[in-house]
Parts: C-alpha cells; sequence; structure tokens
C-alpha cells in the first residue's frame, strides 16, 4: 500500500517547492485524527553538483516551524522525536514521504523537510521559497459521503440504483471500514475498493416499492485510539403503480334496504393514485360516471346489489379490486297461489305455494283461520293438501320470514263437495 501512495506522489500530484535545483514536492495540507496518525506524500531534489554527496545514510528531518524551529523529526531516530513514525524509501531515491503516529491538535501547523548529508550538502526546504505542509489535527472524523450515484433520489421500480458512500482515509496503514444498514434490512452489504485518499462502497441493487421512503445509511468506523464512527444517511424515494389496491363497506357488516352505503377504494402507490374509476358487474363505468376514492350510495335498494370495481390508476399503471355489495331487506311482496288453479273438488289434492321477495332468503310457516299453526306444524313454501274434504274448507296464511322482518299473506281454500247424478234404471 505505501509503495503504491509513493508511486503516486512522485507522477505530480504533489504541490512543486521551485521549478530546479533544491525543490520539494508536498501537499499544502494534510489532515489527521487525533489519536492517529498523519501520512504526507513527499519528494525532494538537489542541485545536480551536490548529487555525490547524497548517500542513504543521510538524515532526513522534519521541522514545525516558528521562532524558533522545532526539530520533531529524525530518520536517524525516528522513536525519540517530539513525533514518532516512518520515514520511507531511501535518501538516494530522494524520498521524504513520512507518517507520524499518535497526533493530537498540539501538532497543527506548519512544518517543513531538511536534509543533512556528507560534507556541505546541508539544506532546509522552508517557505516561502520551499512548500511547506501544514498539518491539521481534527478531533473528531467528519461524516462520510453518501450520494446517489448517479443523482437517482427518485427512482422507478424495478430499475438499478447504486448507492456511494465513502470516507477520507487520514491513516493507510489503519484505514476507516464502511459498513451499510437500512430501515429494511439490518444489514446490507456493498461492494468497497479503496483509492490512495479515500475509501468507497458501493451498495446497488434493484428497488421495488418495498424500498419506498427506506432510510439506507453508512457507517465509517476509523481506527484509532478508540473506535470512532460517524454516519451518514439517505432517504430514497420509489416511484410505483397501485399495489394492494382494496375495495371496504362502510358502515362495515350489514347493508340495509334504505341506509345509506359508502364503497371506499384504497391503494398503495407513488405517486398517489389521482384517478379512481368505479364499474359495475359488466365491467363498464357505471352511469354517470364515478370517479373518486369514495362511491356513496343513498336510499339502497335490491337493485344496488352486485358486484363493484374499482381501477386505480397513476402514471405508471393500473390495478383493480372489487367487492361485493348484498344490499338485504325484511320480506316483501309476499303472495299466495293455490295449483291446480280453479275449483277445489273434494278427494282431489290441491298445493298452496307461498312466495316472497327478501334477502336473506325467508323461512315460510303455515297458520289455518284461527291464526295457530298448523298441526302438525307445517313450513316451506309450500303446502300440500291431499284427498281434500270439505272440513278443508277455509282461509290460510302464510307468514314469511327472515331476520329483518315478516310479512303474512293468505287465501281461502273453498273445497266444492262432489254431486253424483243417479239414473232410473231401465225395465
Amino acid at each position: 500500500m505505501m509503495e503504491t501512495l509513493v508511486t503516486f506522489l512522485v507522477t505530480g500530484s504533489l504541490i512543486q517547492g521551485v521549478l530546479c535545483g533544491f525543490n520539494t514536492n508536498l501537499p499544502n495540507k494534510v489532515e489527521a485524527l487525533k489519536g492517529s496518525c498523519v501520512f504526507i506524500p513527499c519528494t525532494f531534489d538537489i542541485d545536480q553538483q551536490y548529487e555525490a554527496d547524497l548517500t542513504d545514510s543521510a538524515k532526513r528531518k522534519w521541522y514545525k516551524d516558528g521562532n524558533p524551529p522545532v526539530i520533531v523529526f529524525d530518520s536517524s531516530s525516528p522513536n525519540t522525536g517530539l513525533l514518532k513514525g516512518e520515514i520511507f524509501g531511501n535518501a538516494t531515491q530522494k524520498n521524504c514521504t513520512t507518517r507520524f503516529d499518535n497526533v493530537d491538535q498540539s501538532h497543527n501547523g506548519s512544518y517543513y523537510f531538511r536534509l543533512e548529508a556528507n560534507g556541505i550538502l546541508k539544506h532546509s526546504y522552508t517557505g516561502p521559497t520551499y512548500s511547506e505542509v501544514e498539518i491539521v489535527v481534527l478531533g473528531s472524523p467528519p461524516k462520510p459521503t453518501l450520494s446517489f450515484f448517479p443523482d437517482q433520489e427518485k427512482v422507478i421500480e424495478g430499475s438499478s440504483v447504486s448507492l456511494r458512500c465513502s470516507t477520507k482515509i487520514f491513516c493507510p496503514s489503519h484505514p476507516p471500514s464502511l459498513t451499510w444498514s437500512s430501515s429494511l434490512i439490518k444489514s446490507v452489504t456493498g461492494r468497497p475498493y479503496q483509492s490512495q485518499i479515500e475509501l468507497i462502497s458501493d451498495l446497488n441493487f434493484t428497488v421495488s416499492h418495498r424500498h419506498h421512503r427506506v432510510n439506507f445509511t453508512c457507517t465509517a468506523t476509523h481506527q484509532i485510539q478508540q473506535q470512532n464512527t460517524t454516519q451518514e444517511s439517505r432517504l430514497l424515494h420509489v416511484q410505483y403503480a397501485p399495489k394492494n389496491t382494496s375495495v371496504r363497506i362502510n358502515p362495515a357488516g350489514l347493508v340495509l334496504e334504505g341506509r345509506s352505503v359508502t364503497l371506499i377504494c384504497n391503494s398503495d402507490a407513488n405517486p398517489p393514485a389521482v384517478n379512481y374509476t368505479w364499474y359495475r358487474d359488466t365491467e363498464r363505468p357505471l352511469n354517470p360516471v364515478q370517479t373518486g376514492p369514495n362511491l356513496t350510495i343513498n336510499n339502497p335498494d335490491p337493485t344496488h346489489s352486485g358486484r363493484y370495481y374499482c381501477t386505480a390508476e397513476n402514471k405508471h399503471g393500473t390495478q383493480n379490486s372489487s367487492v361485493l355489495l348484498d344490499v338485504q331487506y325484511a320480506p316483501k311482496n309476499t303472495s299466495l297461489s293455490v295449483f291446480p288453479s280453479g275449483s277445489v273438488m273434494e278427494g282431489h289434492s290441491v298445493t298452496l305455494i307461498c312466495s316472497s321477495d327478501a334477502n336473506p332468503a325467508v323461512n315460510y310457516i303455515w297458520y289455518r283461520d284461527t291464526e295457530r299453526h298448523l298441526n302438525p306444524v307445517q313450513t316451506g313454501p309450500n303446502l300440500t293438501i291431499n284427498n281434500t274434504n270439505l272440513t278443508h274448507s277455509g282461509r290460510y296464511y302464510c307468514t314469511a320470514e327472515n331476520k329483518h322482518g315478516t310479512q303474512n299473506s293468505s287465501v281461502l281454500l273453498d273445497v266444492q263437495q262432489t254431486h253424483f247424478c243417479l239414473h232410473p234404471a231401465d225395465h
């Protein structure tokens, strides 16, 4: 990792102090976390006349600028200075890349590099002639950067989305880690990769309506003296066609004739369903066309019974749902008829037929003139009397009954006596 970083720095990403002779290449500013390390990418150069004096035994030093300047690091004793750490490569490679460990905010300030070699090769790369580096020690790590990649904060169901989380690498020898979580799933696995200066994790997935208004959180954990975590969250907005469309009846329970009822259509959609259209059994729009989430029927009667359909629609699609409306009512139009019709002759069978319009279906009970139950009790829509005689004459009552009420009807049964004709005998 360090070799990669040093190579990167040598390619020209640093600020050059002067154009020729003695010069340094290093950043204007580096940031560090309190309790962690700071990494200073650095290369230097010398006048060509001193090349022979530069050996690997040359001391590479760092000073904190001030009045007077203070030596903080010496490559010959890297663990004894005010700043302890490691300087990389060799002097003959002209490498001054350095790592200082366990920095704190007392180390804020400007620093410059000094080279001390054999003979007269001793040179301080101080400003303003040469670039100095400012070390800024942060008391706590910044939040990670979380973005939709590309800008996809509003996406359509079924499409692919990428979330990118990144955090700065302050100390390459102790890089941070990135983890994902969401309000939908506690742990989400991202695809991490690392550049020279930052750690990146991409989260790629295909969105569904279940991801709408889901909060995605990226947590950065920095390995300093004590683990320090920071978080950043983003809310995902997903657009989708209507789902979970349903129709309910209000008030719930039985729908009674004459009492107003409202059919309510609900749908989960984003953007919310903008059009609701109502249909009847034929699946043709009601006449007149009924729209809106509510369909109110005032003073319902049996003709309103049937299946009602609601279609919810937004710009991404449609979805239907239906409900069966069952208007219930007490018996009405109860009537009695005699079969066969016409005169009822003694000795013949006759059937009395009771019919009634009701919902739910009725129970039928039969009575005689006294309005007492027949003995034995007779129920059902038909009352058959076999082998009639004169005693069967009279008024018969049928009572139609359901849980909403009763209604009676009656018929007069007149059994007529059979007359026999006597013919005189032949003599």
